[in-house]
Parts: structure tokens; C-alpha cells; sequence
């Protein structure tokens, strides 16, 4: 097959190359650079994919089997106008477009089904707006047009090779012999998706005879407190270290944020909780998740690998860890 991804340089690009190489594809990457590091045989575009107009001139009589489209602006955004752009530009010329969308896409609420309400168009958070824009705007173009669109809706995604400070985050305490701060009463529900896993899922999407024109929520099937999830970054190290509960509403008055700079918890793993339901990829998709604690222990082997050897930065929390009213974690 002819695949197009655009993004495909980062985190979930490269291990999804690495999926479409081990399955015969022919590659080509759409990114903002001259050139790419995935190897000799993966092709170049190179665009700004929220400019429309370089957009039309590189993918000017081109044509694909599928389009994996990840790609996300964290600086500028990614509004639905650009994606549904391409994906029109493209109709007729591809088999299918995939689409990388986010939890996020539901803005709110647990035990969400791919059929539930997406995040309104006004809601105050511009990722969760535009995810959940350009999948309305990819949808009805399926809808007027017979694009071949399919949305892809993962949680936290979590492996080797993630940029965020998240997986590291709390294996950088434990190396440093730290303690680790858990906000509030610890119960907030988290759900993850091993990056392999989401590979193979876009795939899957890909050759699944019956995808076309659906959205598919892709994870492990039980999500996770942050106390269990402290539990299992413990049980993958094969090491401990002390727990401290802080109020979480002491942790933001004091200047903490999610994203950071003072980040307390890993980036962005302190979020109300979104959680989702699998069924539908596990029936479409033959979907089967890697089990957390196998991802886990693969994460931790490139961790001891690859993780910055540079101390990092505990100000903020000896100055939460500081205060009278933490307590230790049960």
C-alpha cells in the first residue's frame, strides 16, 4: 500500500512507520522540513500543513491508498479549516484518510462510546475545541462527499520514545530517590494507550473492511486512579519511593499547573477524568491492548536507555513538600 502520514517525524509517527514498514508499505512523510531521519526509503513532503496553499502545490496530482493524519500544531493550533482542506483536496485520490483525534474530542464525562456527543464548539480549551471540530468537519465531508474518513480517539498515550514528561517524570523521582506528589485524594481516573498498540490500531483502521466513516477509541480497557498508576510506575522500576499526599488546591494556589513550568505530577496527568469504552474497536478493529504493566516494563527498558542524565528542577515541589499540612500516602 501507498501510505501518506502527515506529521509521522515524532512520538506516534515513527512507531507507526515502523508498523507500516514491517507490513510492506511505501512511505512518505508531509512535514515542515527539507528532510526526514526515518530512513532511506521513507519519501519527503515538505509543507506547512495549516498553510493551505502549500498544501495544494505539494500534494498536486498525488494520490494514496491511505493518509494517516497526526500532525498538531502546539503552538498555533490546528483548526478543523486546514484538516478538512486536505482531506476535500485529497477525495477521490485515497482509499482512506485517518485521523489522529484525542479523548479530548468528548471535552468531559466517563465510560464515553464513539456515538456519544463531541465537546461544543465553544468550549473554553482550543484542543479540545479543534479535535473536536475537525472531526464534525472530516465527518460531514464523509457525509456530502464519501471522503473515507475514520477518526482515531486515543487517552494518554504512553512508550518508548515519549517526548512528554510523563513516563520519565515519575521514574526521575525514583532514581533520585524523591518523593512523589500525590494531589488531592489520588482517585482521579486515568487511561492510557501504549504506543505500539496505537499503531497497530491505525493499521488495523486502515484494512478493516467496515472502518470507513467511523471513529474508534483506542486504549486499555480499564482506566486507572493516580494512586494505582504510582503502583505500576513502582512495580515496572522494581523499586519505591515515599508518597506524599498535598491538596490539590493547594498545589494550584501555590502556582502549580498540569503543563507546567511547575509541574508536580507529569505533564498534563492531572486532568478531570475522560474515560472510554473499547468495545467497538475490539469488534471492528479485532482492537487488543497491550496489557499496562507489559507497556510499562518495555517503557521503563528505553527509559534506562535513553533518559536525560541532567538533575532536574524539584524547587517547586520542596516548596509544596515543605509546607505542614502534607501527608504522607497511605
Amino acid at each position: 500500500m501507498k501510505s501518506l502520514i502527515i506529521g509521522g517525524t515524532q512520538f506516534i509517527g515513527r512507531h507507526l512507520v515502523a508498523a507500516l514498514t514491517k507490513a510492506g508499505h511505501e512511505i512518505t512523510v508531509l512535514h515542515r522540513k527539507p528532510s526526514n531521519d526515518l530512513g532511506k526509503k521513507v519519501a519527503n513532503l515538505q509543507a506547512d500543513r495549516n498553510d493551505p496553499v502549500q498544501m495544494k502545490s505539494v500534494l498536486a496530482g498525488q494520490s494514496f491508498d491511505v493518509v494517516f493524519d497526526l500532525a498538531y500544531d502546539w503552538e498555533r493550533g490546528t483548526p478543523a479549516a486546514p484538516v478538512a482542506a486536505t482531506a476535500q483536496l485529497l477525495t477521490g485520490r485515497i482509499g482512506r484518510y485517518i485521523f489522529m483525534s484525542s479523548v479530548a474530542a468528548y471535552g468531559d464525562g466517563l465510560n464515553h462510546h464513539e456515538g456519544d456527543a463531541l465537546a461544543a464548539d465553544n468550549h473554553p480549551d482550543s484542543y479540545v475545541r479543534n479535535k473536536a471540530q475537525t472531526e464534525r468537519a472530516l465527518f460531514r465531508l464523509h457525509q456530502r462527499h464519501g471522503t473515507p474518513v475514520v477518526t482515531i480517539r486515543p487517552p494518554f498515550v504512553y512508550g518508548p520514545g515519549n517526548p512528554f514528561y510523563r513516563e520519565q517524570f515519575f521514574w526521575d523521582r525514583l532514581r533520585d530517590k524523591r518523593p512523589i506528589i500525590l494531589p488531592g485524594d489520588g482517585r482521579r481516573l486515568m487511561q492510557f494507550a501504549f504506543v505500539k498498540d496505537l499503531a497497530a490500531a491505525c493499521l488495523r483502521a486502515s484494512e478493516a473492511p467496515n472502518a470507513i466513516g467511523h471513529a474508534f477509541n483506542i486504549c486499555n480497557a480499564r482506566p486507572l486512579t493516580q494512586c494505582e498508576l504510582i503502583d505500576a510506575f513502582f512495580v515496572a522500576a522494581g523499586k519505591q519511593t515515599q508518597v506524599v499526599r498535598v491538596p490539590r488546591e493547594r498545589i494550584i494556589r501555590s502556582g502549580g499547573h498540569p503543563m507546567g513550568p511547575n509541574l508536580y505530577f507529569g505533564t498534563y496527568y492531572d486532568l478531570p477524568p475522560i474515560t472510554m469504552v473499547i468495545s467497538k474497536a475490539q469488534r471492528v478493529l479485532g482492537f487488543k491492548p497491550t496489557p499496562f504493566a507489559d507497556g510499562l516494563k518495555e517503557t521503563y527498558k528505553w527509559y534506562l536507555r535513553n533518559h536525560s542524565r541532567k538533575a532536574a528542577d524539584y524547587s517547586f515541589e520542596d516548596q509544596l513538600l515543605g509546607k505542614d499540612r502534607a501527608q504522607l500516602a497511605s
